[in-house]
């Protein structure tokens, strides 16, 4: 589960990773202490969803049990594709209309919402949650400090990129999971 653990994290990451090259593209002289609450915004965000939404699906796992690996691929599938079409759209700029910590809230919690989702797959799936928060916490955090700098450097030319990535690799996990569940892997 480490394996996928990570790469789940990675993919969770590109929609705080795309805002935050947004964030690195459009203040370029963003102090190293800003850069580090706008990571710890996303991480923490990225890291509490999971937690929120393993505890609404132990609610109804047991009732679910039989389909739950059809839930999570729907869930993954569904996921990656509106990350797919939110990198065609290719609207980050307008999201990052300033830096206070209102918005940085609010951005934290709209990129986190698909983590409440897998979150609830995670009950399903009977994943130790507590790591699975961390390491997806963890993972934004230190991904979102590189993409603010590489922001600086690259722009806008990466941002749809990151959110391409993140829906590809989230769609290929909620296969995978129904591939094994089938017995086909």
């Amino acid at each position: 589960m480490t394996e996928t653990l990570l790469i789940l994290a990675v993919a969770l990451a590109m929609d705080s990773v795309a805002v935050s090259i947004a964030i690195g593209s459009k203040y370029r002289n963003l102090p190293l202490p800003r850069t580090l609450f706008v990571a710890g915004i996303f991480g923490f965000f990225q890291g509490m969803m999971p937690l929120a939404g393993y505890f609404i699906g132990i609610s109804f796992a047991e009732y679910v049990q039989v389909y739950d690996h059809w839930i999570a691929f729907v869930l993954l599938v569904g996921l990656g594709g509106k990350m797919l079409y939110e990198a065609y759209k290719n609207e980050f700029d307008e999201e990052v209309t300033d830096l206070s910590n209102k918005t940085l809230i609010t951005m934290g919690i709209a990129t986190s919402i698909d983590a409440m989702a897998v979150g609830v797959t995670f009950a399903f799936l009977q994943t130790d949650i507590f790591t699975a928060s961390g390491v997806i916490a963890l993972v934004t955090f230190a991904l979102c400090i590189v993409a603010v700098y590489v922001g600086k450097k690259l722009g806008s030319l990466l941002e749809s990129k990151a959110e391409m990535l993140g829906g590809v690799i989230l769609i290929t996990l909620g296969c995978k999971i129904l591939a094994e569940h089938l017995g086909l892997i």
